[in-house]
């Protein structure tokens, strides 16, 4: 069974998909961490975020991989080829990075073969930006996860301030924010948008564990 949450950056989709998956049994899949080990791998190969032939054959040459601690389902750490990027890719290199390498139609082609073959192995919470629409679109529940710009970006900057990586600015925050959903949006291959059977839920004015229990009780009923 797949849950599908998608939803811009910021919206809160990587602690609500980790949570659900606890919460279920389920695994959790973050998408978005494999579009920036790629992002991370490409400026480590000096390779120009505009070439996209280049940017695909690194998506098609580096395996992508998740730790798990023993009786966890949710994965700790990322890795990509030999190398472990859990925070170097929570970077606010990558945070800009990310959008362009996304965009690059041969790295998400690359991508979605190993996301599907990762998801297809049992019971996952999928996050990202095009799981319900391209990835996973027949999956069993489908959820369009967003807030407020403004709402999103203290968000980021409080998660940045706990974590000790990236930008700490919140005007700087916003604007990196808008300037991603605008890539993100108008991308010519899998834009960010709602599936037209997604619950849209805005998470703007409410608890973090009310949004939880509203896509558990959505997973449940859908079994």
């Amino acid at each position: 069974m797949i849950v599908a949450i998608d939803g811009p950056s910021g919206a809160g989709k990587s602690t609500v998909a980790k949570a659900v998956a606890k919460e279920l049994g389920f695994s959790c899949l973050d998408t978005g961490a494999m579009y920036r080990a790629i992002a991370w791998q490409a400026l480590q190969n000096g390779v120009s975020l505009d070439d996209e032939a280049a940017l695909g054959e690194i998506a098609r040459t580096y395996e992508i991989a998740f730790g798990h601690v023993e009786g966890d389902p949710v994965p700790k750490r990322v890795f990509i080829g030999d190398a472990e990027v859990t925070d170097a890719i929570r970077t606010a290199e990558i945070d800009r990075a990310v959008s362009p390498t996304s965009a690059a139609p041969s790295v998400r082609a690359a991508l979605l073969d190993q996301q599907r073959r990762i998801g297809n192995g049992g019971d996952y919470v999928v996050e990202g930006r095009d799981i319900g629409t391209v990835v996973f679109p027949d999956a069993a529940v489908k959820v369009f996860l967003t807030a407020s710009d403004e709402e999103r970006a203290h968000r980021r900057v409080r998660q940045n301030v706990d974590r000790g990586i990236g930008s700490i600015d919140y005007e700087e925050v916003l604007a990196d924010l808008r300037r991603r959903d605008a890539a993100d949006s108008s991308r010519a291959t899998a834009p960010l948008r709602a599936a037209e059977d997604a619950v849209q839920i805005d998470s703007t004015s409410h608890y973090i564990e009310e949004v939880i229990d509203q896509i558990c009780a959505l997973a449940r009923e859908a079994r």
